[in-house]
């Protein structure tokens, strides 16, 4: 999978997607004695779209910036909030 492919994934809305076409989630094993390199292959070429894959039958689209709060900090404060 390309640089280029990856690229245009991320665009992809989750909407414009068959939901046939998604791979779920939790049928994609990884084989953790690989090298971390061979490892993202082995998971790229199972779920085929790193962005758009189902959880549990329900559609998921995932996005990154590169600007922003740390995952960790915003579920640590979100969770804070709930008490």
């Amino acid at each position: 999978m390309s640089t280029e492919q990856l690229e245009r994934m991320s665009r992809y809305s989750i909407e414009d997607i068959p939901k046939s076409s998604l791979v779920e989630i939790d049928e994609v094993n990884v084989d953790t004695s690989l090298s971390g390199f061979l490892r993202m292959l082995h998971y790229l070429e199972q779920i085929q779209n790193p962005y758009c894959f189902l959880c549990d039958n329900t559609p998921v689209h995932i996005s990154f910036v590169n600007e922003g709060q740390e995952l960790s900090k915003a579920l640590i404060r979100y969770f804070s909030t709930l008490k």
